[in-house]
């Protein structure tokens, strides 16, 4: 059986670390790219949605109480405070920070596969 982009992804889902952002915070909550698989993991949101969000520089799923799909949320996403590349602004982070391959793998699925804005 083939590797596809969503195994990729699942692989590199469980190689990132996860950590508590801090209530309220969403300051890396902006406009991302996500690939066509992980978008299809997510509920659709409408144009007047994503050019509200846009707008606003967040992120269309981005509700009243934070993150209205964190469990899915994109790579990119979960990136964000879990490597010195992508730092929270507030100084949070795991214990330990994503190793560099890994770090490098999500990079590169980033490049190879088409993204769509969130």
């Amino acid at each position: 059986m083939p590797y596809t982009n969503i195994d990729a992804i699942e692989d590199l889902r469980e190689r990132i670390p996860t950590f508590r952002c801090i209530v309220g915070c969403h300051d890396c909550c902006g406009p991302v790219t996500a690939s066509p698989e992980e978008v299809a993991r997510l509920p659709v949101k409408t144009d007047e949605e994503h050019e509200r969000a846009l707008a606003e520089l967040s992120c269309p799923h981005l509700g009243a109480h934070g993150c209205e799909v964190y469990a899915e949320r994109p790579l990119i996403c979960r990136l964000f405070g879990t490597t010195p590349s992508l730092p929270c602004p507030n100084g949070m982070r795991p214990v330990y920070m994503v190793d560099d391959a890994t770090e490098a793998e999500v990079h590169s699925f980033l490049r190879r596969t088409r993204q769509v804005l969130l």
